[in-house]
């Protein structure tokens, strides 16, 4: 066979579009947005496509390759894009399963079994069949977005194949379509193989019975040619899985369902250290345990309450109900030699230590100093037995190149999971990377391990295959891979004849950026070190970004493609993404949001850098919720990223309309508050409300708000000895003092008479959310001039008590990040609080009024992402109100919910999760909502009057003398 060559992107990449949209049902994208989206998936490498094909069935998927193979140009097989070592990215077209072949097409509960497509979510799956006692055993830490296709490529496993095995064990059938059209059925016991495989198989027993690393659960490298040995039925459904888009497309699989434990309950064990842990897992196995999971205090947050010790084994157990259960976690507790220990057996305890556990991924990104930290040796396995071992090596290996990185995992199973702190922006450090790799996988080979354990190998170690297997071995793998695939134009540069690992880094593309504080130009240049004015504008930022350095680049960077955002649905307190569950698009995603940003940055897919329409029309449908600034594992603040975008972007330019009246509002509510009862009756005319609504850019379907007759503030009266500080927020001040008097009443009946700040006060809110940052810092900045005369004259050192979360939020971040050289910013913000907070920190003695009343509604996504709400959860248990309020975000978000062609997705978000938990509270039940936009979208979608929680705690106390 003559030596086979990948396949390359076609130079008539028009051509092949119109070819394909031509004969393609699904939908055909070849534009820079497009692109730019999957370019990267959660690894250290960037490829870009020529362009994206979602194919709606299987024929369409033969359709794509048909067309493709006529170009010659390679395909990618791509689901939830979540893959660590760089296998999900790449030149080409890209084959994106999770837009239409997601279904589960049948269940047989009989034969534990379900058919699935390829961009199936897992949690949808499990979703599914739980109400039958059965679920998916393999389970990594993207469960909620990785699909069973991906998982199939990647042979996956998580944290339960202790118990439950890996993708492999779990997987009967699959059907696969070959780059030459040919469709084969490979199943457990026999298969339908491209021709010359059975050959390979019988002309090299020896080698492939001999060639394997045994007592080895998690041998992920490689492909698995040993499964089609014939003791091993010549199982070629096995033997596909961890192909990693290598051989075929996959379009359907028939996949194993395992009885779920009626109960669980977890042990949990402390250790002096991390190596003092991994030696005790292969000693716990013997319990039969469903997971044991590995943990260092550095992967830890504070006040997590978890037994003694600085490493920690979660050993989760099965039983029949829940006393077994408890029963089997008591056993293991006895009989490991731990430092301490305890047992947690309530699915809420549960639940939040694993997702602990779960967003390690995204927090192990950065070290406790926060230096930024990458994948690449992400899951190296060793057998149980040798972890112990293999992990002071380990640490020695690291401490001897200057690294930095904490080891987690599957320690069962011996396979560590760790990030280190590579310098992947110099020529320097992208050698020392792989000198650094070279001696890892020497030392992973030593102790009998796999150098993928979960992951796959991409591009991140396939080049180092020949250290684990021998080269006679791969060379078998060549061969196999040239059988399934002679044009070779499935996913080229993976598993066979790879890219070098230090080749196709993502960070290549990005300008250099060395700290530069807000305001300041701070691009100079690419990491090949090509200069140009255009990376450094780029890079001219307006915030400071104190956590990255005053690096915007360093900002994005943050978002390594984990995908948490990415999360179909969510139940609880989480906020990200809305726009992305309202839309299921991956622009609509945090991650999709900043690898567009990411391109912007690097200028050759999208081009017109700030004045880019695709990072604008992808950031339109931003709430600026700020979810992502406490639920992303990273913390990636795609709500100040926005901002600076849109600064930039309309900079020199007319903006939309809704920006002068939405992102002005402050200034248009105090010329308009004397008159506004002429104005709330001119806005009940249809005819004029239409004209304000289309010249004010506010989307027709939106009712005006009414201004206050009464702005607050005016009747204040100055206490003698104030007791805070009372912020005249604009949206209390001019369209709600109902929720401001209510604040007065109760904070001077809890001994902390407040004082309302006069004067023209403004946290400049809506001129963030909008971009308008110079506008925003001088309001700012006059805000500050004129709190320095009431500080100056009262010595105050008081709680700023902010009613609006929104508001509270901003000036807690926004303001000292927008004024980085003004001492006053910071004190400002410093001493910001909640209505709740104050009471509990100023007036901890005070009792509020019991109340006795169930409440529904929805903490503020603002409130859940900066503020926190511990507080009011309290108050609320003193004051007798009983019920949890909804997470999520009303979708209303200030002035997104009003701005024209974005009433559909405000509704959508509504709908997640605030209108149902509305609609099923009793008919007594006190509807809470703090922020004025969630009271506004709730008297405007349900119909229903909501409150803040000084108002229901004003109603509590003693009627006001009259």
């Amino acid at each position: 066979m003559a030596e086979q060559r990948h396949l390359r992107p076609p130079s008539n990449a028009t051509e092949l579009a119109r070819e394909l949209r031509a004969a393609v049902r699904g939908e055909v994208d070849f534009t820079p947005a497009a692109r730019a989206l999957m370019t990267m998936d959660a690894s250290n490498y960037r490829r870009v496509p020529v362009g994206v094909v979602s194919p709606r069935d299987a024929q369409d998927v033969a359709t794509a390759l048909e067309v493709c193979r006529r170009f010659r140009t390679p395909v990618v097989p791509r689901g939830g894009g979540t893959s660590i070592a760089g296998q999900a990215t790449g030149v080409g077209v890209v084959l994106d399963f999770t837009r239409h072949m997601n279904a589960l097409l049948d269940v047989d509960a009989r034969n534990r079994t379900a058919v699935v497509q390829p961009g199936l979510v897992l949690d949808a799956l499990c979703d599914a069949v739980r109400p039958l006692g059965l679920t998916f055993g393999p389970d990594p830490s993207t469960h909620s977005r990785c699909t069973l296709g991906g998982m199939i490529g990647n042979n996956s496993c998580g944290a339960h194949s202790v118990a439950w095995g890996t993708t492999a064990d779990n997987v009967r059938e699959l059907s696969v379509l070959a780059y030459s059209g040919t469709v084969h059925r490979l199943t457990r016991d026999g298969s339908d193989l491209p021709a010359g495989v059975r050959e390979l198989i019988d002309e090299n027993l020896a080698l492939l019975r001999t060639g394997y690393p045994t007592d080895l659960p998690r041998r992920i490298s490689g492909y698995a040619l040993d499964a089609l040995l014939p003791e091993n039925g010549c199982d070629g459904a096995r033997a596909f899985c961890g192909s990693e888009g290598t051989l075929g497309v996959l379009t359907q699989a028939t996949v194993r369902l395992v009885p779920a434990p009626a109960a669980r309950a977890l042990a949990v064990l402390g250790y002096p250290d991390e190596g003092a842990a991994a030696e005790a897992a292969a000693g716990l196995l013997p319990h039969g345990p469903l997971t044991v999971e590995g943990m260092a205090d550095d992967l830890v947050p504070e006040g997590h309450g978890l037994p003694r010790g600085a490493a920690w084994l979660f050993v989760e157990v099965g039983g029949a109900t829940p006393a077994d259960a408890r029963s089997r976690a008591a056993a293991v507790l006895r009989g490991a030699d731990a430092l301490d220990g305890t047992i947690v057996a309530d699915p809420a305890g549960m639940r939040a230590l694993w997702r602990i556990r779960e967003d390690a991924a995204g927090t192990a990104t950065r070290t406790p100093d926060g230096a930024e930290a990458w994948p690449g040796w992400e899951d190296c396995a060793v057998p149980p037995a040798r972890l112990g071992p293999y992990l002071r090596e380990f640490r020695a290996l690291l401490s001897a190149h200057g690294l930095r990185g904490t080891p987690y995992g599957h320690f069962g199973e011996g396979c560590v999971h760790v990030r280190i702190d590579f310098d992947l922006l110099s020529t320097r450090g992208v050698a020392a990377y792989r000198r650094f790799s070279l001696e890892l996988a020497d030392l992973v080979v030593a102790h009998g391990g796999s150098l993928s354990g979960e992951h796959g190998d991409g591009q991140a170690r396939a080049e180092l295959l020949p250290r684990m297997y021998g080269d006679e071995l791969v060379s078998l793998f060549t061969r196999f891979k040239d059988a399934w695939d002679p044009d070779g134009g499935m996913n080229p540069g993976m598993l066979v004849r790879p890219d070098p690992l230090d080749a196709n880094l993502r960070f290549a593309v990005l300008p250099r950026t060395p700290a530069g504080g807000a305001g300041s130009a701070v691009g100079a240049g690419r990491a090949d070190g090509a200069e140009g004015a255009g990376a450094a504008d780029r890079a001219r930022t307006v915030f400071a970004y104190p956590a990255d350095g005053g690096d915007f680049t360093g900002a994005v960077r943050r978002c390594v493609g984990v995908a948490k955002c990415r999360t179909p649905t969510t139940a609880g307190p989480s906020v990200m993404c809305p726009s992305f569950r309202a839309t299921g698009e991956e622009a609509h995603s945090t991650r999709g949001r900043a690898r567009l940003l990411h391109e912007m940055l690097a200028g050759d897919v999208i081009r017109d850098g700030w004045r880019s329409p695709e990072v604008r029309d992808a950031l339109d449908l931003c709430l600026s919720c700020k979810g992502c600034r406490s639920d992303c594992p990273v913390g990636v603040d795609m709500a100040t990223y926005k901002s600076e975008f849109l600064h930039h972007h309309y900079q020199g330019r007319l903006r939309p309309a809704s920006h002068y009246a939405l992102g002005r509002l402050p200034e248009w509510l105090r010329i308009a508050a004397p008159l506004a009862r002429p104005l709330n009756a001119l806005a009940q005319l249809p005819p004029l409300a239409a004209v304000a609504k289309r010249l004010a850019g506010v989307a027709p379907e939106r009712d005006l708000p009414a201004l206050a007759v009464e702005r607050f503030g005016r009747d204040v009266p100055v206490p003698e000895r104030p007791g805070t500080l009372l912020w005249p927020d604009t949206f209390t001040t001019y369209l709600h003092p109902p929720a401001g008097r209510a604040a007065v009443r109760v904070l001077s009946a809890a001994g902390l008479p407040p004082l309302v700040p006069p004067g023209r006060i403004c946290c400049g809110l809506t001129y963030v959310s909008t971009g308008q940052l110079d506008r925003a810092r001088r309001v700012m900045a006059r805000t500050l001039d004129a709190m320095e005369p009431l500080y100056a004259a009262k010595g105050l050192d008081l709680p700023v008590t902010v009613l609006e979360p929104s508001c509270a939020a901003t000036l807690r971040t926004d303001l000292p990040e927008l004024l980085p050289n003004d001492p006053r910013a910071d004190r400002l913000a410093s001493a910001v609080r909640t209505f709740a907070q104050t009471l509990e920190e100023n007036a901890p003695h005070w009792s509020p009024p019991v109340l006795d009343r169930a409440v529904a509604g929805q903490t503020h996504c603002h409130q859940h992402a900066v503020l926190g709400d511990a507080a009011e959860r309290r108050l609320r248990e003193r004051a007798g109100l009983r019920g949890e309020l909804s997470g999520g975000c009303c979708g209303l978000a200030g002035n997104f919910g009003f701005e024209k062609g974005h009433h559909e997705v405000s509704t959508a978000c509504a709908e997640e999760q605030l209108l149902p938990s509305v609609r099923t509270a009793g008919p007594d039940a006190e509807l809470l909502a703090d922020g004025y936009s969630c009271r506004t979208q709730l008297a405007q979608l349900a119909g229903v009057r909501a409150r803040h929680l000084a108002e229901v705690l004003a109603d509590g106390l003693e009627p006001e003398e009259s």
